[in-house]
């Protein structure tokens, strides 16, 4: 989420048919990251959760900057505006731990990203790509919760140098954007780790500006993978972005209210945005404190290697339109091996693609029979899944090698890969698992 501060938010787009615009990427050479490895709060329908959680993501600020995707209407409980840059400090080399070690190298890495708009601003984070200034953050900070594409964005490093920055492209469908620094040399990237790896109980530690906060690191543990979830999207209006929640083919949530809010966490003040339209991710579940202004920022391993950026938190209960919760340890990171994924295809192409199966799909209940899964509803002719043998009626059960508990893990773990990619799909007919081969789309 991001820390943000906004007064006059435009309504979200929800025409499902189209996708997010990605700005022109920057003149200088765009090299790749490090080779690839092997606003309002939303309904969360992760299948995964027993109940749908709202999610938001973490904004600080203004509105648009933050991590995840969190709503980011209220004022956050600490202001701040400028900060000073606080490198990590060590006292006693003769005492120090994994988490020392970790933020000592990593957090060079880590920047805090400002963004301002006309009356809307807002403070996130992001990582660094490359020494000459390519950082990867949350499409939802540099969209300010998606009210502008055009924002006045800087960004701090850890040693406090201060640069203005452009956007390369953004995608929403994932809330991932990369930004290329003015002038920028001798940045630290960070180095990614392959989080197909990760187990549960692993150790983690994340570092961004939470409430403006520069070069502030918490730790936990990996509290859950293949986790999914829904949340608000961060597209501009004048974005072409399909969502998952709009109209037309492709696969749909149908998430429902629960005892949570899922909010991309950002540093809020000022009023909500008026989004409807919704995006389903695939994330790392993790208990380190996340709050609003880590939205973009680093999730690492014990090695300092990224293995997720920071997108969203989970609220217990309704926060109101006046407020917004911090950390109740239930945080949620974009694994790094998507996040390398869609910011290579973006420094390269300056957007990124993402899977299309060609099916509107819902829950299983209990009236579809005793499977739980994504019930398929309709197919459209000649797209992946009708292609690959699927049918109206057949409940998904698996996908990528992934247990499928229901929409929103299908539609996440979809958008997870890019278009044309070839996959496995396991379905149930008539009481008969079933495992074939599919090929993507692409979502347009």
């Amino acid at each position: 989420m991001t820390e943000s501060t906004e007064t006059t938010p435009t309504p979200e787009n929800t025409d499902g048919s189209k996708r997010g615009k990605a700005a022109p990427a920057a003149s200088q050479a765009q090299p790749q990251v490090a080779p690839s490895a092997p606003s309002p709060r939303a309904k969360l329908a992760a299948g995964p959760l027993a109940a749908a959680l709202a999610v938001g993501a973490v904004l600080g600020g203004a509105s648009g900057a933050g991590v995840a995707a969190l709503a980011i209407n209220a004022s956050p409980s600490v202001q701040s505006t400028e900060q000073t840059p606080q490198n990590i400090t060590i006292n006693d080399t003769d005492d120090v731990n994994v988490v020392t070690a970790v933020a000592a190298k990593a957090s060079p890495s880590v920047v805090t990203v400002s963004v301002a708009a006309q009356s809307a601003g807002g403070t996130g984070s992001g990582v660094v790509l490359s020494a000459d200034g390519y950082v990867l953050t949350n499409n939802h900070v540099v969209t300010l919760d998606g009210t502008t594409s055009d924002g006045k964005i800087e960004v701090t490093t850890s040693d406090g140098r201060l640069y203005t920055a452009t956007i390369v492209g953004t995608d929403p469908i994932v809330d991932l954007a990369v930004i290329k620094l003015d002038d920028a040399s001798g940045l630290q990237p960070i180095e990614f780790a392959d989080s197909s790896d990760l187990n549960v109980g692993d150790q983690v530690i994340a570092i961004g500006a939470p409430l403006g906060l520069s070069n502030t690191v918490t730790d936990g543990i990996v509290s859950a993978l293949n986790r999914s979830i829904q949340i608000a999207s961060s597209a501009v209006p004048d974005d072409t972005a399909e969502q998952d929640g709009g109209s037309g083919d492709g696969e749909q949530g149908n998430g429902e209210g629960g005892p949570f809010d899922f909010w991309n966490f950002g540093q809020g003040q000022g009023s909500p945005t008026t989004q409807s339209a919704s995006i389903s991710l695939p994330v790392v579940q993790t208990d380190a404190a996340i709050n609003p202004g880590n939205s973009g920022g680093a999730l690492v391993n014990t090695q300092g290697e990224l293995i997720g950026i920071n997108v969203a938190i989970a609220s217990a209960g309704n926060s109101g339109n006046g407020g917004q919760s911090g950390s109740i340890g239930v945080g949620f990171a974009i694994p790094s091996n998507l996040a390398q994924r869609v910011a290579n295809e973006i420094i390269k192409n300056g957007s990124a693609t993402h899977g299309l199966l060609g099916a509107t799909v819902r829950d299983a209940s209990s009236d579809d029979g005793d499977t739980v899964g994504a019930l398929v509803d309709s197919t459209t002719a000649g797209g992946a899944a009708a292609t690959a043998g699927v049918k109206p009626g057949d409940i998904i059960t698996g996908f990528n090698g992934l247990p499928i508990t229901g929409s929103t893990d299908l539609t996440a773990q979809v958008r997870a890969l890019a278009a044309g990619d070839s996959t496995t799909l396991t379905y149930v007919r008539g009481g008969t698992s079933t495992t074939i081969d599919v090929t993507l789309g692409t979502l347009e």
